[in-house]
């Protein structure tokens, strides 16, 4: 049996799809919503779905970095007897834009482990959704900044592989897509696919801050835009772990798209 938190998310939703397509025996959880309910910061909600767990998938939600304690959900999975764990962390914790608190957790937690560090996802781009699909426009800081945009179900892949994987023990993974992308070039993109053009405003840092600032906590808000705005090298670098693991090129940032394009009709 393998634990999921965060089942209903960009990654958990096709993550659960994927393992239970392998035959996996699998417990959703999240905060709200279909399967089990638990708050990773109140670790003990996890204790009634880990009985004969196998594996755990932790995905940490951006409020838990003000209240979450991984410590906590790490020693109520190892009284469980669960023997592995796979944390989807940030490629932020590479640059030192996030802290590593939560890597630490786990990789002093005596159990198997691995860790995924995903860039900018592709699935950002919903923010621009309502805008896009009612007024054929969007808006973004940044606009000619490009970073390798993550498809969520190359993470999910990715994370299938290490949770079922012992192999993948002690491994901590890069994941990013297979070319950078501005915001100004994913809005022609979308365009595309579409049919019709979508009009790009460039926003002021304060702008997009003052957007992000409704859904995100401050030091989230601002370690995000410094990445859009000044990546370094690093965080600007392809990766090759997705083609790693899973023995092909990532997905590109119009795959994504093709996939998803009714949210933008």
């Amino acid at each position: 049996m393998i634990v999921i938190t965060g089942a209903t998310g960009n990654v958990g939703r096709p993550l659960v799809q994927s393992l239970i397509a392998a035959g996996e025996d699998v417990v959703p959880v999240s905060r709200h919503g279909e399967g089990h309910q638990a708050d990773l910061t109140k670790p003990e909600t996890l204790e009634p779905v880990l009985d004969g767990a196998k594996a755990v998938f932790l995905l940490t939600s951006a409020d838990f970095l003000a209240g979450g304690n991984l410590e906590g959900v790490v020693d109520v999975l190892r009284a469980a007897g669960v023997p592995r764990v796979v944390l989807l962390s940030s490629q932020g914790v590479t640059t030192n834009r996030h802290p590593s608190i939560h890597e630490d957790a786990v990789t002093g937690s005596g159990l198997e482990w691995t860790i995924l560090r995903p860039g900018n996802f592709a699935s950002n781009a919903f923010q621009w959704a309502d805008s896009i699909r009612t007024q054929r426009a969007m808006a973004a800081p940044f606009a000619d900044v490009a970073l390798p945009a993550v498809d969520p179900a190359d993470i999910a892949e990715v994370a299938a592989a290490a949770l079922r994987d012992p192999g993948h023990a002690g491994a901590i993974y890069t994941l990013t897509g297979p070319a950078a992308i501005s915001p100004r070039e994913q809005a022609e993109v979308i365009g595309t696919a579409v049919g019709e053009p979508v009009r790009f405003t460039e926003l002021t840092r304060d702008q997009a801050r003052t957007g992000m600032l409704s859904f995100m906590p401050e030091p989230v808000v601002e370690a995000t835009l410094d990445v859009l705005g000044a990546p370094t090298a690093a965080e600007q670098q392809v990766s090759a772990d997705v083609t790693t693991v899973l023995g092909r090129p990532p997905r590109t940032f119009a795959d994504w798209v093709s996939r998803n394009v009714q949210a933008f009709r």
